[in-house]
């Protein structure tokens, strides 16, 4: 039921005080200077109490896109920490574009505006140098917002629809396929010998044998390391799942002697001095690339150089997507072209039983 109170200010101005209570609703009050307008406004609330579609409404009215990414980022900060920071620089940005709109207010013309002005931006990237964004970087930003989006309809009631779910991402280009050719490969494992750093050369094996991340060969701990099945166990992956990396052939013999001379007072298998935390390789790394005289390579690339001898020698794409950890064959497609003799073989098999 709706109350409508007439006030008098002290300058003798009239407003009108409207109030709607209904059973199972918090009650909803506003203020108005035309009594037709209050009478008005009181009738759409009732409407759409009376059609329980009121509630969302309402939360969307009471809630700035700043409100959603502060409660997003609290909820990413207790799930997920390592994912957190990258993500608060992105939701950063559309909070400082668009945190002052209403969530009822929000639209998609707002936000594929913003995306526009986003891809004219430049990027500040590892190596200090500033390039213009990427599209996969655009998609990125995209995306974290509308996570947040899906969250706050799904679960927080906080909007009634996804104001992003017709948006389309922005086309990226192929990735990248670059891998270690057979005399590039003999170049740099000698100079990972000839290293300083005594990690170096059982890192980049690790590596290239097995497709690990950098992250996930560092943080590595000897109890992982089942030397006896020939088997390492990746807990902390980046899809939050575990994984199991086969350790064969010279990459068993180099871990093998490696762990001969293993530090006793810590059990990562490559710590930094103090033992606590991993290595940093980066400058070992960069000196090895440039003895080797390797240009335009990557450690991440060493996972490609995996991948492509994988391809190169008759795995399939879905067994290079499960050892490298992808969940889908979406990622691993990249290197279709390399297993051209196993897709020829496959082919040749399946017309030798049809036509003899």
């Amino acid at each position: 039921m709706a109350y409508i109170q007439q006030r008098i200010s002290s300058t003798g101005e009239k407003t009108f005080r409207v109030q709607v209570r209904r059973k199972g609703y918090p009650t909803q009050t506003a203020t108005f200077k035309s009594k037709t307008k209050a009478q008005d406004w009181a009738k759409t609330v009732e409407a759409a109490m009376q059609e329980r579609r009121y509630f969302k409404s309402a939360e969307a009215q009471k809630h700035t896109l700043a409100d959603m990414i502060d409660r997003y980022l609290k909820r990413v900060k207790l799930d997920n920490p390592r994912r957190y920071d990258d993500v608060k620089s992105m939701l950063d940005w559309w909070k400082a574009e668009l945190g002052y709109c209403i969530l009822a207010d929000l639209t998609k013309a707002m936000i594929t505006e913003k995306i526009e002005v986003l891809a004219t931006r430049t990027f500040r990237y590892k190596d200090g140098k500033e390039k213009p964004i990427s599209p996969a970087r655009v998609n990125r930003y995209t995306a974290a917002l509308s996570h947040a989006c899906t969250i706050a309809v799904n679960e927080w009631d906080w909007l009634e629809h996804h104001p992003l779910e017709k948006i389309g991402r922005k086309k990226e280009p192929r990735g990248r396929v670059r891998f270690l050719d057979d005399q590039e490969r003999d170049k740099l494992l000698e100079a990972c010998r000839q290293s300083q750093s005594n990690f170096l050369y059982p890192v980049v094996i690790l590596a290239i044998s097995t497709g690990a991340r950098q992250g996930e060969i560092l943080k590595l701990r000897w109890k992982d390391v089942d030397m006896q099945r020939g088997v390492i166990t990746l807990h902390d992956t980046k899809n939050k799942e575990r994984r199991t990396l086969a350790l064969v052939g010279h990459a068993m013999d180099v871990i093998r002697e490696y762990r001969k001379v293993r530090r006793i007072d810590t059990d990562l298998v490559f710590p930094a001095s103090n033992g606590e935390r991993p290595v940093d390789i980066r400058e070992s790394w960069l000196n090895a690339l440039e003895r080797a005289g390797i240009k335009d390579f990557r450690f991440h690339d060493l996972r490609h150089t995996a991948a492509s001898y994988l391809a190169m020698n008759g795995a399939s794409l879905a067994a290079i997507a499960e050892i490298l950890g992808h969940k889908t064959l979406a990622m691993v497609k990249r290197y279709a072209h390399l297993s051209e003799s196993h897709t020829h073989s496959v082919v040749a098999d399946m017309n030798k039983k049809i036509f003899g």
